[in-house]
């Protein structure tokens, strides 16, 4: 396979099948040489195309190679025989980064490997690099490390989650056919006003701007997007490891978040409990979501997750 500056479709093993990925490379790219190499971690609920296609870029554009990929279940990605699509599941999730890195470990132009995750991407790029010491460096962008405070911080409703996800678990074995739900209440049909009618927190503005129907990475723009999951996606999104296993992590890190978000504190409670070297790069004036692909706010954390990876 010829690989050339830009975005290369790739596939690597994972769970016995072909995970579908895009590998960005450097302007000029020279199969002869060294790079160094990152392997992207995208938030809940994504492909792809959205949070891996803005990052990839850009980090080329940078100097690197990044490689953006569709978890298993998701997007071009196929689920294991038997499943269904639209699965994103914690365990697996960190899974398939360690196969990615052992993809990217097989190139010869690769030198060190490094990880960046946005979103729920953050705790998997933590939760991942805990045990594998092949990353050498992470970067984690409004990222979800610290997610309990705000998973469990309704006792009640976390147990209505649960219970509502352990029925579809029990329907699903049960039918042999998949059972889907909008995890955020957002459905792919949705207008703005109905989402922030029933939404319920204080991100559905900007959530909708980006995920719904008329966002600017929504099921319209990306078509093998949809805001549709598998309903026992509860029993694995309310277990997050990042936070408890922080004390842990042994690599260089840099966290970058909004400390107006309503998430900032997902950032500076992980921040809390590190023991590595570490640095913290706190802004005021994006949101959480504004990283995800306002311009401003992608040129503010890529120059600064570049700097500290070149390093």
């Amino acid at each position: 396979m010829t690989l050339t500056s830009g975005k290369n479709s790739v596939t690597f093993k994972s769970f016995g099948v072909n995970l579908a990925g895009d590998l960005y490379l450097p302007e000029g790219f020279d199969e002869s040489k060294k790079y160094k190499a990152i392997v992207g971690a995208s938030p809940f609920p994504q492909v792809k195309d959205q949070i891996p296609a803005t990052y990839g870029p850009e980090m080329a554009a940078r100097g690197f190679i990044y490689l953006g990929f569709d978890y298993l279940g998701m997007g071009d990605s196929p689920a294991l025989p038997g499943e269904f699509k639209q699965s994103r599941y914690m365990f697996r999730l960190i899974e398939n980064t360690w196969d990615a890195v052992s993809y990217l470990g097989t190139l010869p132009f690769v030198d060190e490997i490094y990880g960046l995750g946005v979103c729920q991407g953050g705790s998997i790029i933590a939760s991942a690099s805990v045990t594998d010491h092949r990353i050498k460096k992470i970067a984690m962008v409004s990222g979800m490390m610290a997610a309990d405070d705000m998973q469990w911080a309704d006792r009640d409703m976390a147990n209505q989650q649960i219970e509502a996800s352990n029925a579809s678990m029990q329907k699903m074995y049960e039918t042999g056919q998949p059972d889907y739900v909008a995890p955020f209440l957002l459905n792919d049909e949705m207008s703005r006003d109905e989402y922030i009618e029933v939404g319920g927190n204080p991100m559905v503005g900007e959530s909708y701007d980006y995920y719904g129907r008329d966002g600017v990475k929504g099921p319209v723009a990306v078509p093998n997007y949809t805001n549709m999951h598998i309903g026992d996606q509860g029993m694995q999104s309310l277990i997050s490891i990042g936070e408890a296993y922080a004390d842990k992590i042994v690599q260089p890190s840099l966290t970058i978040y909004s400390s107006s978000a309503f998430t900032a504190s997902c950032s500076t409670h992980f921040v809390e409990k590190l023991t590595n070297e570490h640095e913290e790069l706190a802004f005021d004036e994006f949101s959480h979501v504004d990283f995800y692909y306002k311009p401003e706010a992608v040129k503010a954390s890529t120059d600064a997750v570049a700097e500290f990876f070149n390093r």
